[in-house]
C-alpha cells in the first residue's frame, strides 16, 4: 500500500512524464515545420516513449492500492529558436527529469517503502541512456553550429537513432 505522500509524490512525476511527452510532441511539430524530417520522427517517437513511461507509473499507483490522477498540462513551447536552442531545451528537460526521479527514490528511502524503489530503479537507468543520448546529440548540433549542410545531414543521421523502450508491451 502507498503512503499518501508517496501516492502525491508518483502523480506528480506522472503529470511530469504526460508534460514531457507533450513537450516531444511540440518539438516533433517544430522539426517537421523546419523539414527535418529525421529530427521530427525523433521527437514523435520520444513523445510515444514518454508517455508509455507515463502509463507504466500510472498502472503501478493503481496495482499498489493508490488513485492515479489524470491533471491538467502545462502548454509546451511552441517554439525553440532554433534546432540548436529545441536540443538544449530537451537536454535541460531531461535533468530536471533525472532529479524529479531521485527525489521520488529519496522518498521511497526514507518511508522504507523498499517496492517503489525498487520500481524506480527503471525510472534511474532510463534517464541515465536519455541524458546520455540528449548531451550527445546536443554535442553534434553543437559541432554542426551554422552549417546547413551538416544539420542536413545530421537529419539524415538522426533517422538511425530509434528511441529504443525498455518499457515491454504491456507492462
Amino acid at each position: 500500500m502507498l503512503s499518501e505522500s508517496m501516492q502525491a509524490a508518483l502523480n506528480k512525476q506522472i503529470r511530469i512524464e504526460a508534460e514531457s511527452s507533450q513537450i516531444y510532441l511540440a518539438m516533433a511539430s517544430y522539426s517537421e515545420d523546419k523539414g527535418l524530417e529525421g529530427v521530427s520522427q525523433f521527437m514523435y517517437d520520444a513523445s510515444d516513449e514518454e508517455r508509455q513511461h507515463m502509463l507504466k507509473m500510472f498502472k503501478y499507483v493503481n496495482e499498489r492500492g493508490g488513485h492515479a490522477k489524470v491533471s491538467e498540462l502545462s502548454q509546451p513551447a511552441l517554439e525553440f529558436g532554433s534546432i540548436k536552442e529545441m536540443f538544449e531545451t530537451l537536454f535541460n528537460h531531461e535533468v530536471f527529469v533525472s532529479k524529479s526521479i531521485n527525489e521520488l527514490v529519496h522518498i521511497a528511502l526514507e518511508e522504507k517503502d523498499y517496492a517503489t524503489h525498487n520500481f524506480l530503479q527503471w525510472y534511474v537507468a532510463e534517464q541515465i541512456e536519455e541524458e546520455a543520448q540528449a548531451r550527445t546529440i546536443l554535442d553534434k548540433i553543437n559541432l554542426i553550429g551554422d552549417d546547413k549542410g551538416g544539420l542536413y545531414l545530421f537529419d539524415n543521421d538522426v533517422k538511425q537513432l530509434t528511441v529504443v523502450s525498455s518499457v515491454m508491451p504491456g507492462a
